[in-house]
């Protein structure tokens, strides 16, 4: 009987990736929700005001229901999540392309080192990819099958 119940614990247990993935998502729902009233960089030009504000709450919905997933297990975040990494790996790169480094003193208000943010930007870009990597070859966490979270 023990032997049993040890089975159906391991097969209702999440697994550590699965639980480090969400913990990932969900600092990056902190940290995109933080950004309010900051400059906001998005397809090649840097959004203030207004603007700027709608887009981190976008950014930080899309994030809350990817944690949501997440932690649900559903199987269509599986696909959102892949989607929206390779989203912000397009917008880092037209970001890099598109904004100058001008444009970034400006709105910063202090020079900006241009061989630093390359290098970080490629950096982030590159982790997520493996990130992305990881989700794609681990598509059996998810197993919530059903389209909608609630």
């Amino acid at each position: 009987m023990t032997e049993r119940h040890n089975s159906q614990d391991m097969a209702e247990r999440r697994p550590l990736g699965l639980n480090l993935l969400t913990g990932l998502y969900a600092f990056f729902f902190l940290l995109t929700f933080s950004t309010v009233g900051h400059p906001f960089p998005f397809m090649g030009r840097i959004y203030t005001g207004s603007v700027a504000q709608m887009l981190v709450f976008i950014d930080s919905l899309i994030c809350l229901y990817l944690v949501i997933g997440l932690v649900k297990r559903q199987y269509l975040t599986w696909f959102l999540l892949i989607g929206y990494n390779l989203f912000e790996i397009g917008n880092t790169i037209v970001n890099l392309t598109a904004i100058t480094p001008a444009e970034l003193e400006r709105v910063a208000g202090e020079s900006v080192n241009q061989e630093a943010m390359l290098v970080n930007n490629i950096i982030v870009a590159l982790t997520i990819l493996l990130l992305t990597q990881f989700i794609y070859r681990h598509k059996a966490y998810f197993t919530n099958r059903r389209l909608l979270l609630f």
